[in-house]
This record gives C-alpha cells, structure tokens and sequence, in this order.
C-alpha cells in the first residue's frame, strides 16, 4: 500500500462524512440560526464572548487536539496500522464527531451551561454529581499526561521549549493589538510570520536543561530526569495563571495563532506524503496479541480502541465544548464547522500518524515509537525534506507545533477542572432557579467560598496532576487516561440518547455507539487493574474507581431510560428532562 493512496482515500472519505452524516446531523437537531446563543445573551467579555468562526474554530481545534490523534494512532500502530486505520475511519464519523457536536449543541441549547448540567437535567441532581466526579478525575488524568508529554518534548528538543515560551510571550501582545490598535487581519499579517520565525530562532538559542544539569555534575540520566521535572515545574507554575486569566488575554489569541502553525503543520504534511509518496513497510496485520508501547503482550480488543483514543472519539471534547467552545460560539450554524468539523481535521491527523511510522521497517518502528511524538515530527520531517525543506528544520517545526497545542489542551483542561470541581459544590439547578424566583439570596459559607476559590481549585488540580504524574511515564499513564477518555465519551453519548428520546428523535444514532464504548472502556479499565495491581496501587486504584463511577451512572441512566421509553410509546409519567 502507497501513503499517498491511503491519505487520498482517506481524504475523500472524510469530506463525503463531513457533507452526508453531518448534514443529517444538522437536520436531526434541528439547527436553527433564528435562535439567540449564549454569547449573545450573556456576553460578559470574559467567558461569554461572540466570536467568529474562523477564531473559535482554531481555540476549538487547538484545545482539543493535543497529541491525542498523534499518540493515540502511532500506539496502536504495534497491531499493525490496518486496524487503527479502520477504527480512526469508522470512529471519527460515526461516534468521535457525533459526540463533539451534540455536545456542543446541548451545551448552546442550554445557555452555555456544561455537561453537568444537561445530565442533571436528564439523571438528577445524584446523576449530575457522580458524572461531575468523573470529570474531575478524568481531566486530573489529562492534566497529567499532557503534562509529560509537553516537559519530555522540551526535554527532548529543547528548541521547542524556547519557541514555545515566545510564544506563550507574544499570544497577550497579539490579543491587545488585535482589539485595541490595528483589527484581527492586520494583526495577524504582522503577529502569523512572526510565529514561524520563532520557530528558527530558537534553533539558535535552545533552553537545553539536561546540558546545564550535566554542566553543573549530574550524571545524564539524572539530568534528564531533573531537566523533566524541572519543565513539569514550571508547566504547574503557567497552567494555573493561565486557567484563571480571561479567555481574551491568552487563550483566544494565542490558540488563534498557534491554529496557523497546526494547518501548515497538516498542509505541510499533506503536501510532504504528496512529494514523498512513501510505501508502507510496516505490516497493515502484526497479530492479535502482541507487545505494545509498556513492553507488555496486549490483546488488541479492547486495546485498539483504548489506545487510538482522542483519534477516533475522545470524551474530553464535550468538556471543552460545553466549557468554552459554546460560551463562545456566534451562530448556530457554526456548531457543525467547529464540532463535527473539528474531530473530522483530528481523523485527518490521526491518518497522517499513522503513515509517519508506517512507511518504516517493524525494527525501525521499535527504535523510534517509544516517543510517538518525536516519531510522528521525524516522519513527517523526512516526507517534507522532499519539499526542499531542511529535515531538521521541519522536525523542529512539527514539534513545535505539537507542543503548542498540547500547551492548549493543558491548560483547557486546567481551567475545565476549575470549572468542574466549582460546579460540584453548588446546588442543584432547580434549587438555585427557584432561589432566584423567589428573590432568595444565598448565605455565604467561608469554608465553600475558600475551597471554590478560583486559585485554590486550579492549585488543587495541578498538585494531583503532578502527584499522578510522579508514579509513572507517559507510556504507563496513556493507556488509563485513553480508557476514561472512552468512558467519558460513552457517558456524554447515553446523556444525549436520553435527550433525543424526549424528543421523540432518531436516538440510536448515539444508543448504539454508547454501547460499543462503554463495553469497551469498561473492558479496558479492568485489564489495567489487572495489569497495575502489584506495580502501581495509584493508577490501578483510579481505574477502579473510574469504573465504579461508571456502573454507578449506567444504573441510574438505565432506570431514567426506562421511564424516557414509557414515555416515547405513551405509557409513562413524564420524561425526565425538562
């Protein structure tokens, strides 16, 4: 098989999903431009802000993307690249991209209001709680992983971590010119260039912590490892400012100008495998049962579909759509672009994955995927050195680019689990609407107002990220994180079959991928305890609490589906949802 042919096919394919089942989506929830968004009604300037869709569809993208659809594919890659490649096909289309936009369209229909809220209104108040749990611990998780991954990419390619601090430097300057001198498009044709060449000036003045450790004694493997906690340091140190200043000032301008750099990242790539037009070596079938990234013989089922995670479906994307995306989002209409549209661009990245390592022998493949990253940026490098390009340079740049968006999704996911871990503490909706219908103001309780506090939340989060993240490598961590990514997922689809059978809609077109990924991740989280039992009592503790959160949520969705379906045939009280 030729990678051009794949990504060509691929491609066709993709657009054919985006047009036909996206369309339907469109009609099934009943898109409707007439209707206000939440950003109208509540625009406060800092979570609540119109934007446009060019815009919110690079913060979108950004905060969801990651390194998931680059990890996730090139790990399950060990079973051979043909069923990562069929699951990344079927699950972006079908499950991973219905999930982003009735998340999205839930979350708009209900005022910008979080997932939590739309379960709350389907489950109850028990329901809501359990699943906000969940969603804390999942994204403790993602803080974690994303976190290792972003210190070992610095560790590793240190001109990266000098790109990605101007970066971060330039993203607020950008913002104020943007809104306050000169307009988005002028700014942008002076701040956009800019970006890219920070990318070759920090070839020249790399931020390179292992030599300065070694320099100064150390050993190279203890200088690796401070090099990394050091990073992991200051990594803490930027998402908690980050997760607590408003959108306007670092999050929207700087995901604007770090989308630029993931398009010329998928161009470039694009145009490279066109160039390069690489054969793929690596068998499309290596067995049922072989090692994977942890060294450890793994079953493909339910391994695949736990280890490709964020390139196929990824639960962590209702937590950003209904966390910012929606706040943010002008028209309804919009919801299809950037929901369905953006899981689309991350199938598109998760095939290029797989062709980065898939044109290399099985030994050469070993060599290299113990760091997917570095293995998806040497690839793509070597496909765009055929384009005139330095190989070096475009390494150096598709890391870079990675590492900006990994950037995004840990502080995204900072500033969710701040968002997640104040909604636990409230009330529930129908107690604080009828508070306010009766003009009833709260009591203020100094111990709830000290542990929302917006600074002691985010501290509370990076602390446990970091406390996770010190019990093993990224490697080891993936996997658990991918398993209640999926869960998640599965979880947010039950929430919105509810909602479409009150509705007397289609519901099976999210029915039938709850199953298949709740069987699934229940399956995989089992394995990991297994698996982590006797070697790492934290991780093989938090799986099974995942589960027993999960069983928990799936009793009580199945007594409400119960009275939904009564209901939907005329034969019971009134649904839940209101």
């Amino acid at each position: 098989m030729n990678g051009l042919l794949l990504l060509t096919i691929a491609l066709a394919y993709f657009a054919a999903g985006y047009a036909f089942y996206g369309g339907y989506l469109n009609r099934l929830f009943g898109i409707d431009d007439r209707r206000s968004t939440p950003s109208e009604t509540k625009n406060d300037g800092v979570d609540y802000v119109p934007t446009s869709r060019s815009v919110l569809f690079g913060h979108h993208f950004s905060s969801i993307a990651g390194a998931g659809p680059i990890v996730g594919p090139i790990a399950a890659a060990y079973f051979g690249w043909l069923p990562a490649l069929l699951w990344i096909l079927l699950g972006c289309v079908f499950i991973g991209a219905v999930h982003d936009f009735a998340s999205l369209f839930l979350s708009v229909r209900h005022g910008g209001r979080s997932i939590g809220y739309v379960i709350e209104r389907l489950m109850g108040y028990a329901g809501r709680q359990m699943f906000l749990i969940f969603c804390w611990v999942s994204l403790i998780l993602v803080v974690a992983i994303f976190g290792l991954m972003v210190a070992g990419t610095f560790v590793k390619t240190p001109a990266v971590a000098t790109a990605s601090v101007l970066f971060i430097l330039m993203a607020p300057v950008f913002g104020y010119v943007s809104r306050n001198v000169c307009g988005l498009k002028l700014a942008s044709l002076i701040f956009v260039p800019l970006s890219f060449l920070t990318v070759w000036f920090s070839g020249m003045i790399p931020i390179d912590l292992v030599s300065l450790f070694i320099e100064r004694g150390m050993d190279a493997e203890a200088a690796k490892s401070a090099a990394l906690w050091s990073w992991m340091g200051v990594l803490g140190v930027y998402v908690m400012l980050a997760s607590v200043i408003s959108v306007k000032w670092l999050l929207q301008p700087r995901d604007y100008l770090s989308s630029f750099l993931l398009y010329a990242m998928i161009l470039g790539g694009v145009l490279g495998i066109c160039c390069y037009a690489p054969d793929l070596k690596f068998p499309a079938f290596t067995g049922y049962n072989v090692p994977i990234g942890n060294g450890q013989p793994t079953d493909m089922i339910p391994a695949l579909f736990i280890l490709v995670a964020c390139g196929a479906c990824s639960g962590f994307h209702s937590l950003v759509a209904s966390g910012t995306t929606s706040k943010q989002i002008r028209r309804e209409s919009h919801i299809q672009t950037i929901g369905y549209g953006g899981m689309i661009v991350e199938g598109i990245l998760g095939v290029m994955s797989l062709i980065s390592v898939a044109y290399l022998s099985q030994a050469d493949f070993a060599e290299i995927a113990a760091n997917p990253v570095h293995a998806f940026a040497s690839g793509i490098g070597v496909f765009m050195s055929k384009m005139g390009l330095s190989g070096t340079l475009a390494s150096n740049f598709i890391s870079l680019a990675i590492s900006a968006f990994m950037l995004t999704t840990l502080d995204t996911a900072t500033r969710l689990t701040r968002f997640v871990w104040q909604e636990l503490f409230t009330p529930s909706w129908e107690t604080r609407e009828k508070m306010q219908n009766e003009g009833i103001t709260a009591k203020k309780n100094p111990v709830l107002s000290f542990i929302t506090n917006i600074w002691v939340a985010s501290i509370l989060a990076v602390f446990l990220a970091g406390l996770l993240a010190s019990t093993g490598s990224a490697n080891s961590i993936w996997p658990i994180f991918g398993a209640s990514n999926q869960l998640l997922a599965a979880l947010t689809l039950l929430g919105v079959s509810m909602y479409l059978m009150t509705k007397k809609l289609n519901f099976w077109v999210t029915l039938l991928p709850t199953a298949l990924m709740m069987l699934m991740s229940i399956w995989g989280l089992s394995d990991i305890i297994k698996a982590f039992v006797d070697k790492n009592l934290m991780l093989a503790g938090a799986a099974g609490f995942l589960i027993v959160m999960a069983l928990l949520l799936v009793a009580l969705s199945v007594i409400m589906l119960h009275r939904n379906l009564r209901q939907l045939y005329g034969k019971g009280e009134k649904p839940a949802e209101k």
